[in-house]
């Protein structure tokens, strides 16, 4: 599976490793994803989202319904 947040659609993005002699590398920064489960009550069930930090931070600022329905306007879901 890809490493991409399922609500902000988060990936990882390219920059240099610099070393004490400053020659630069190429290198990823990943996001810090984490698979949840969620129980969404309009729906009656649980589901499983792989999800960044920053995304549950929203999560628990919103509640989970109005972040799906901003994502699905978007279309990331």
């Amino acid at each position: 599976m890809a490493r991409v947040c399922d609500l902000t659609g988060k990936r990882a993005m390219v920059g240099n490793s610099v070393s004490f002699s400053n020659k630069k590398t190429k290198r990823k920064f990943h996001p810090n994803l984490q698979v949840k489960k969620f129980y969404v009550p309009e729906m009656g069930e649980w589901i499983t989202l792989k999800v960044s930090t920053s995304a549950l931070r929203t999560i628990n600022k919103n509640g989970i319904s109005a972040v799906i329905e901003k994502a699905i306007k978007k279309g990331r879901v």
